[in-house]
């Protein structure tokens, strides 16, 4: 039960054959096999292209540690940072 035996592969075929002819069946292979390769080649143009521009790729901010000066010292009264807009500050660039 469940298992694939010769008998189940010929009722496939024949039902292949009275379904879209034997003049079809060719060129619907030959198309599939088309699409197939195009497929694998995009992908394996897709993962090259990950793969260079992983090497590529430095990071654009490195952790630091803090430094003495940047901790907050009770001490000291806090200055706040005047706001600025990040879309603007994009657009000044």
């Amino acid at each position: 039960m469940g298992a694939l035996k010769p008998w189940h592969i010929i009722v496939f075929v024949v039902v292949l054959v009275l379904l879209f002819g034997a003049k079809r069946l060719p060129d619907a292979a030959r198309s599939l096999g088309r699409s197939l390769r195009i497929i694998k080649a995009e992908t394996k143009g897709l993962i090259d292209e990950d793969n260079n521009v992983a090497e590529k790729a430095e990071p654009q901010h490195a952790r630091e540690p803090l430094r003495p000066t940047e901790i907050h010292d009770p001490q000291r009264p806090q200055t706040q940072q005047p706001y600025v807009d990040p879309v603007q500050r994009t657009n000044d660039r």
